[in-house]
């Protein structure tokens, strides 16, 4: 072999390489084929194949039988995946309010780099195009909008436009099924109050996206948390032995790309938890809010598609996918809309005819699915940057979940740290997380926090991770 044959092979290599540490390609992704390097980069598929057997001996890809070339899980990363805690909590009180609202109020400063918060940069959401079709109603639909309430269950357009969606991942549904909600938290609020009553028991995966404890602690409701896996959810076992063992109400669970693991259930494990669920005659209310973020090539399945009693109660909203302040958001709730619809006219009579008709028009025209496939390719680029990051500038023993979805990193530090300690001098420092600890009814997580990575990867970002990193070590270096 002549040495610029082997000075193209082993600098495709190092390219690729490049390539994996930004995140373009992500732990256990497949790698273009050499046939298609080879079409795209006019180099010989021998020359291609070789730099895959470089990149093989360096440690960073692996070879799959018939399969192809696959970016490696390294086993010597210190970032490997926590473990599911164990055992199932005894039902309780929630009391985290007082400190939600001086987290969540330190989430919403102008000048804090926003960590912490479950909102996507302003650069990831179609704002041009939303403009564009504010503009173009007509003088009288606008009109018409603003001088009048919209129908309590919401504009029909938008509801047209949601039932032809859901058809793929959520089984036949029409628009009559449909009540929009002013986001996806008031969908679960509504569908709180219509299946429990003041002492009930709702069941909640742990660690628990920490408005769902605020909720059960302003509805005077108890919670029961049973643990969550970083790749799965919930394990059906498990599940079955808290329902058949507590007086529970209702369950409330993400199915997919759980906040904050980042985990999404299996098919097998969801039907499983269908059955148990309708055995014991027990109301699913299910937050899909992140399920249209999903990482791989096929959106996951929901409990709503395998609901056959209408005891699934479907919420999402477009916060995530679109923009939060549209607060575009529905509940599909089964056998109790009645119910569900008569909370929401005595809680808000409707939601904005306006922005429903916006994001109807926009659904309408394709450009939602041009934009949904540019947001999930730039949240699992800008997933794989932090991770990255973190496993540079965080102590050796950190442990992190790596999500097939969603917007979130769970991180796991030395029990030894206090996440709240943490969090405290982040904020002296502009930077806002979100503490484990808020994330469980019970004194847990007091060592994991939640970090965003919705946001743009820029340097000022990086530069955060990296002040956060000197944080963690410092408290590491005082615990050792």
């Amino acid at each position: 072999m002549t040495s610029q044959a082997n000075f193209r092979y082993v600098s495709l290599a190092d390219e690729i390489q490049a390539s994996i540490m930004k995140g373009i390609f992500t732990p256990g992704e497949k790698l273009p084929s050499l046939r298609n390097l080879h079409n795209q980069l006019g180099l010989s598929i021998s020359t291609v194949h070789q730099a895959y057997i470089e990149l093989e001996k360096r440690g960073k890809v692996e070879a799959r039988e018939k399969s192809g070339f696959y970016v490696k899980v390294l086993n010597e990363n210190p970032l490997c995946r926590p473990a599911a805690e164990k055992g199932i909590a005894k039902p309780c009180r929630v009391v985290v309010n007082d400190l939600a609202e001086t987290i969540i109020k330190d989430l919403q400063c102008d000048d804090i780099l926003q960590l912490g918060a479950a909102i996507p940069s302003k650069e990831l959401m179609p704002l041009k195009q939303l403009s564009r079709i504010m503009k173009s109603l007509p003088a009288k639909i606008l009109q018409d909008h603003i001088a009048n309430y919209d129908l309590c269950a919401g504009n029909l357009d938008f509801r047209e436009e949601l039932s032809k969606r859901m058809l793929g991942f959520a089984g036949s549904i029409t628009s009559k099924d449909i009540i929009t909600t002013n986001g996806c938290l008031e969908a679960v609020t509504l569908c709180l109050r219509a299946v429990a009553d003041p002492g009930d028991a709702i069941l909640v995966e742990s660690p628990v996206f920490h408005c769902f404890l605020q909720l059960i602690e302003d509805l005077n409701l108890y919670v029961i948390e049973i643990p969550g896996c970083p790749d799965e959810g919930i394990d059906p076992e498990t599940f079955k032995k808290a329902i058949s063992s507590n007086k529970i109400k209702a369950c409330l669970l993400n199915s997919n790309f759980q906040n904050p693991l980042g985990s999404v259930m299996p098919e097998e494990n969801k039907e499983k938890i269908i059955l148990i669920a309708e055995k014991y005659n027990i109301p699913i209310i299910e937050d899909d809010i992140y399920g249209d973020l999903f990482f791989g090539e096929k959106r996951p399945t929901t409990f709503k598609s395998m609901d056959k009693t209408g005891m699934v109660l479907y919420c999402s909203s477009f916060s995530k996918a679109i923009a939060p302040g549209l607060r575009t958001g529905w509940t599909v709730p089964g056998v109790f809309k009645n119910t569900v619809i008569r909370m929401k006219l005595n809680t808000s009579i409707s939601s904005p005819g306006i922005n429903q008709a916006v994001v109807a028009r926009f659904l309408k025209t394709g450009a939602f699915d041009r934009h949904l496939r540019q947001l999930r390719n730039r949240l699992k680029t800008q997933a794989s940057a932090l991770a990255i990051a973190i496993s540079k500038y965080f102590p050796a023993d950190t442990r992190i979940t790596f999500p097939r979805g969603g917007m979130f990193i769970w991180v796991v530090l030395n029990e030894k740290i206090n996440s709240m300690e943490i969090y405290q001098e982040a904020c002296q420092e502009k930077i806002s997380i979100l503490p484990g600890l808020i994330c469980s009814s019970s004194d847990r997580y007091k060592n994991c926090l939640r970090i965003n990575c919705g946001l743009k990867w820029t340097h000022r970002l990086e530069q955060g991770i990296r002040k956060l990193g000197q944080i963690v070590n410092r408290h590491a270096l005082c615990n050792s």
